[in-house]
Parts: structure tokens; C-alpha cells; sequence
């Protein structure tokens, strides 16, 4: 019997789709940033097609390279608007407004039961609102921007099982790790993944889009949180459209099964340079850091900014730390709540919200022989800075960790 991902694509390419089918599926939006969009508008260029499929289905926010940090990139971007523009595309969102994987959901894109697909590897985030959400390479995204279609082969699912209440100090990007940790970064290759169990239903929504998040770090083609009303309720006064709740059967097929208890886990860290190379915080605390990263697509949410400030709240930091809000609107929310203040009192770095340093562009880049401890989702060599070593955390040992100057548990310092 079918499973989510097969439901949601059955309803996308009109009949019916099982695993492992080839199908053609209509997609429901299409979303770029500014560092694919380049390369999807030069192939759609490339193509001769004059206009988009639908210019009201196109997302693309400007995030990983903004404010630009070369003439090259303020040329590229420059292009793009022109060709935004041409093309009468109306979900442009320019720089500063935010992280596409933030402003996507924020701005009721991320719906239940729909085909979301972004020319961006962790766009499988989407699947935390029910969506069945994946990232392709920018020529396939030129080709959705001309007819609105996606030929994908329809992927197997593996089921994880998450009970247990997470101890304090320990969160959804804890537990997330955990998982990547036990499946393996290539333990789910071209597979779908479907959450449950108390766990999941106990998480809050930006919880579950770190989890989601991260599917590709073990190679899952998305990850899938069926919805609930922890969904509806953030859609309301959101939800660009309709939209219909797609569940599995209960005797849905899956390839694998897979399941966790998470009552006594402690702090993860996962150090360079991959992202399974998971660690308990008891194996690697004590390790020094020159910068730690707070913010990304994965953990730079109000509620992540939110514990960061109660950890900081009266103190000082001992090593570099910069803080990247998701969104203009985290950081308005932020900014009012007083999260910011004590933010910049601790003597951590307010960067506009953005990607940052998190893919090596720009705003904290490390030199070889440095360390970052960063709340992102990769640690690959190289990627922050040549020669850096990037270990990976929850928010909670991020602040812990600034303020010692070393990886710290958080459980510890609060």
C-alpha cells in the first residue's frame, strides 16, 4: 500500500506511482536562490523559451551571497533581478529578507500534500509541513521553469520510529544527528523517509524542519512529517492555497524501519570532516574553538536564537560568535523581544539574515588551523574556509561552547 511520497506523486503525474516507477509530475512551486538561479536562468536562456510556465509558482529569494561580496556577484544578481523582472515573477525576495529554506515556509508555500522542488540540496526541508520536497541541479530547475514539470523516479520509503522525551539541554538537532549517526550519510540514498512516533508529534514546527533539514546528509531524496495540528495551525492566515493532508496507509510498504529512544540522549557532535562522524558531547567537550556559528537554514529560527540568548543572557563570550537570523522577520521578532540586545551584550556578532558563512561565502569564514563549532548542517573540508575544521551542534552547545571558548555541554552551564 502506498506510502506518502507515493501519494503525493500520484497525485502530481496523474495516475497512479509506485516506488521505483518513472514518472513525469506536475510541480506545485519551483524555487532558485541567487546562487542557482544564475545558472537556471543561463539554461533557460540556453533553451530559447521565452516565457516561465507560471511566474506566480516561482520562488526565488536572494541568500547565499547578500549583501554581495564581489562586483562578480552584484553583476550576477543584478542579471537576475533584470530577469525576474522580464519574466513578471512575483515571489522575489530580495536581499535580506532571508534564508530560502525560512522564507519558503514563512511565507505559506510549504503545504501539505504538495510538490516543492528547489534548485538547493536541503530543500527537503519542506517536508516538515507534509510536503514531498527535494533539491535538483539548476538545468533541471530551467526546465521547470519552462513547463512547469519534473521527471524524478518515484523512491522507496524507509520509516523511522522516534519515542522518548528529550532530556533537558537536548534538542531536535541533537536527535537529528543521532539518526544521520546511526543511518549513515549514505543510509538512505535516493530514499524517502517518513517520521514518527511521540517524538516528532512532541516537536514544534522549526524543530521538525531541522529534522527535515537534514535528510540529505544521509542521502534521503526528502524527509516527511505527516501533518497535524501543529501544521494547520501554523498555516492559518499563511497557506498560499488550497491545500489536502496526504497520509501513508497503515500498511504502507517500506523497504526499511528503523527506531530510536531518545530519553536519555545526550548532547551530538558531529565532528570534521562528516556529518555521521557523530560523537556524545562527553567524547569531544574540552575540544577549543577560535569562532562559533549560530544561525543557517537548519537552526537559525526565533526558537533556536531564543535558548541561545537565555544560555548568553549576563555573560560573555570567549570565542568569535556569529549569529545569522533566518529571516528578516526572526530577526524583527528577535529584535523586539530583546533577544538581540542580549545577543550583542554577550559580545556575539549580529549578521543580516542570510547564509553567510555557512557555505564559505562571506561574514565568518575560517583559515586553516582554525575551528568553528556551527549549528549548520555540514562539516565537508573546506566548505567554511580552507584548512578550517568545522565540528556541528545544536544552539544549545553552540552558546554553552562560546561562552568557554571550548565545546561545552550545555547541561552544563545552564
Amino acid at each position: 500500500m502506498p506510502t506518502i511520497s507515493e501519494k503525493i506523486l500520484t497525485r502530481s503525474c496523474g495516475k497512479e506511482a509506485r516506488a521505483d516507477d518513472f514518472v513525469i509530475a506536475d510541480v506545485d512551486y519551483a524555487m532558485a536562490h541567487d546562487g542557482t538561479s544564475v545558472l537556471a536562468v543561463k539554461s533557460f536562456r540556453e533553451m530559447g523559451v521565452k516565457k516561465v510556465w507560471n511566474p506566480e509558482k516561482i520562488i526565488i529569494p536572494f541568500d547565499h551571497i547578500v549583501p554581495a561580496n564581489t562586483e562578480k556577484a552584484a553583476f550576477l544578481q543584478r542579471d537576475t533581478r533584470q530577469w525576474i523582472k522580464e519574466q513578471g515573477i512575483t515571489n522575489f525576495y530580495d536581499s535580506g529578507t532571508g534564508i530560502c529554506h525560512q522564507v519558503v515556509p514563512e511565507n505559506g508555500f510549504a503545504m501539505p500534500g504538495k510538490l516543492i522542488i528547489g534548485a538547493d540540496s536541503h530543500s527537503c526541508t519542506y517536508g516538515a509541513f507534509g510536503a514531498f520536497a527535494t533539491g535538483v541541479g539548476a538545468t533541471d530547475m530551467a526546465e521547470i521553469f519552462a513547463s512547469g514539470k519534473l521527471w524524478l523516479r518515484v523512491p522507496h520509503t524507509i520509516r523511522i520510529n522516534v519515542e522518548g522525551t528529550l532530556p533537558a539541554g537536548v534538542s531536535a538537532k541533537d536527535m537529528t544527528l543521532y539518526i544521520i549517526k546511526k543511518v549513515g550519510a549514505d543510509g538512505a540514498n535516493y530514499r524517502a523517509v517518513e517520521y514518527y512516533g511521540e517524538t516528532i508529534s512532541s516537536l514544534s514546527m522549526s524543530g521538525r524542519m531541522t529534522l527535515c533539514n537534514m535528510g540529505i546528509e544521509m542521502g534521503a531524496k526528502t524527509g516527511i512529517v505527516p501533518p497535524d495540528e501543529k501544521t494547520f495551525e501554523y498555516l492559518k492566515g499563511r497557506a498560499r492555497d488550497e491545500y489536502t493532508p496526504v497520509y501513508a496507509d497503515k500498511d504502507a510498504d517500506y523497504i526499511e524501519e528503523f527506531n530510536f529512544d531518545v530519553g536519555d540522549l545526550e548532547p551530538q557532535v558531529a565532528k570534521p570532516h562528516e556529518v555521521d562522524n557523530v560523537f556524545g558531547i562527553s567524547d569531544v567537550a574540552g575540544t577549543p574553538v577560535d569562532q562559533v556559528f549560530i544561525g543557517s537554514c537548519t537552526n537559525g529560527r526565533y526558537e533556536d536564537l531564543e535558548v541561545v540568548a537565555k544560555i548568553l543572557s549576563g555573560k560573555k563570550v570567549k570565542a568569535r560568535t556569529i549569529v545569522l537570523p533566518a529571516s528578516r522577520s526572526v530577526l524583527i521578532k528577535a529584535t523586539e523581544s530583546g533577544i538581540i540586545t542580549t545577543l550583542l551584550e554577550a559580545g556575539a556578532i549580529i549578521a543580516p539574515p542570510g547564509c553567510g558563512p555557512c557555505l564559505g561565502a562571506h561574514m565568518g569564514v575560517i583559515c586553516e588551523g582554525e575551528t568553528c563549532l556551527s549549528t549548520s548542517n555540514r562539516n565537508f573540508k573546506g566548505r567554511m574556509g580552507t584548512g578550517g575544521l568545522i565540528y556541528l551542534s545544536s544552539p544549545e552547545t553552540a552558546a554553552a561552547s562560546a561562552l568557554r571558548g571550548e565545546i561545552a555541554d550545555p547541561r552544563d552551564v545552564v
